[in-house]
């Protein structure tokens, strides 16, 4: 199958919302090994709509579309593609019953506009909303399979796994399976890690290998057909093992992980207590790791230290320290990493300072940082970086080098 993702709604052109929707549906159809070669985004206008369908039939043998399946006026796909293949639209009773009973519970009154998202396409495959309204739904015309989903991801999401994934799993006519793995990787760029392996990448076949950046992280994504699910994940393991003998140093986790998931299981794995002080990232380090439950069992506590008067009367910096170096420094990082250390008595003090942005600061450029990192028994390290980039891709960047740099020390001494 090759298939292609159409979002409707003039608020996705006009920028007001992030089309997220085509992200989720790409990442689902690639685990199925179908391919998406084309993304559409058309807004709340029937003749465009049918315009954005004639062109993505002729390339295309499944179409999903996401958005205008609401009460409004505005919303206006299944009516349009129901005009574009001649079908009727019929009312769907168990949606129209579930609608309803919404309106009974929390006591609204229900207009006559909301009847209209229990319409459906007469002879269509239906995809119950278990989170929303407007039920989805698949229909097939001349070799062609359409699917019909809400716009909001909390409805479109839940619909898409439960009943999506299942009825076009049907519809892919091949005995193999698909197994994927996504290699996660930091500390290395996008261009250097494609250096290291360009020439694996240009004898794919099975398994493929798809490179993909974002936010300072490399991810590879390896994909193995086979009719037999074992054999498919010794395909993967070769092609890794491959990968690893070159880039395995910056490989940090698989699959849906993050470098903070990393860190708060390698803690809780040797049983670690962290804290922060926190300069130019503000907090970020901290939100980050307490995103997690069960996060109080590693960290302790930690102090936003974003002026000079807290660095030295809170967490104890020399005042010749700063005087002498600076709060951009390495003598600073490595003195508010060890301080919170021990004010917090964790076994592990991280420090973050720098010049995030948009103005140099004691004439040091934007992008400098200093992590310290103090680990119980260990000599204190401070990692200087130059990252140069906008306010906020500086201080996400930095939490990330920190957690990466301590899952790198504590590995390290483990092998030691």
């Amino acid at each position: 199958m090759n298939a292609e993702i159409i979002a409707v709604g003039s608020e996705l052109l006009l920028g007001q919302i992030v089309n997220s929707n085509a992200k989720f549906i790409s990442q689902q159809l690639a685990d199925l090994g179908i391919n998406v070669f084309f993304h559409t985004v058309v807004g709340d206008n029937p003749e465009r709509l049918r315009s954005a369908i004639e062109i993505a039939e002729k390339r295309s043998n499944l179409i999903i579309f996401t958005g205008g399946l609401g009460p409004t006026k505005d919303d206006l796909t299944k009516e349009t593609i129901a005009r574009h293949l001649g079908k009727k639209l019929v009312m769907d009773q168990e949606a129209l019953d579930s609608i309803e009973l919404f309106f009974k519970k929390t006591q609204r009154v229900m207009t006559d506009n909301n009847r209209k998202q229990a319409l459906v396409l007469e002879g269509s495959m239906i995809l119950p909303n278990h989170h929303g309204m407007a039920p989805g739904m698949m229909t097939e015309n001349d070799n062609c399979t359409y699917i019909l989903l809400p716009g909001p991801p909390k409805e479109m999401e839940p619909m898409f796994l439960k009943f999506g994934i299942a009825a076009l799993s049907k519809q892919v006519k091949t005995n193999e399976k698909i197994v994927s793995r996504v290699l996660r990787f930091f500390g290395i760029g996008e261009a250097a890690l494609e250096t290291e392996i360009v020439d694996l990448i240009e004898q794919q076949s099975n398994p493929t290998i798809a490179p993909l950046a974002s936010d300072g992280e490399c991810t590879l994504r390896l994909t193995a057909k086979h009719q037999d699910m074992q054999s498919a994940q010794l395909l993967l393991d070769e092609v890794e093992s491959k990968i690893n003998s070159r880039v395995g140093q910056f490989l940090y986790g698989y699959d849906h992980t993050t470098l903070v998931a990393e860190l708060m299981e390698i803690l809780k794995a040797r049983k670690l207590t962290i804290a922060a002080a926190e300069s130019l990232t503000g907090g970020l380090f901290q939100q980050e790791l307490t995103s997690f439950p069960g996060v109080s069992s590693v960290y302790k506590g930690g102090i936003v230290c974003y002026t000079d008067e807290v660095k030295k009367n809170v967490l104890n910096v020399k005042s010749e320290t700063i005087e002498k170096y600076g709060v951009v420094s390495q003598e600073c990082a490595k003195e508010l990493a060890e301080n919170v250390a021990a004010l917090i008595a964790s076994d592990i003090g991280i420090s973050f300072t720098g010049v995030a942005g948009p103005d140099e600061l004691e004439g040091k450029p934007v992008g400098t940082v200093y992590i310290g990192i103090s680990i119980k028994g260990k000599q204190t390290a401070v990692h200087m970086l130059e990252l140069g980039g906008t306010r906020e891709a500086n201080r996400t960047r930095s939490v990330k080098y920190g957690c990466y740099y301590i899952i790198k020390q504590l590995k390290e001494s483990q092998k030691a």
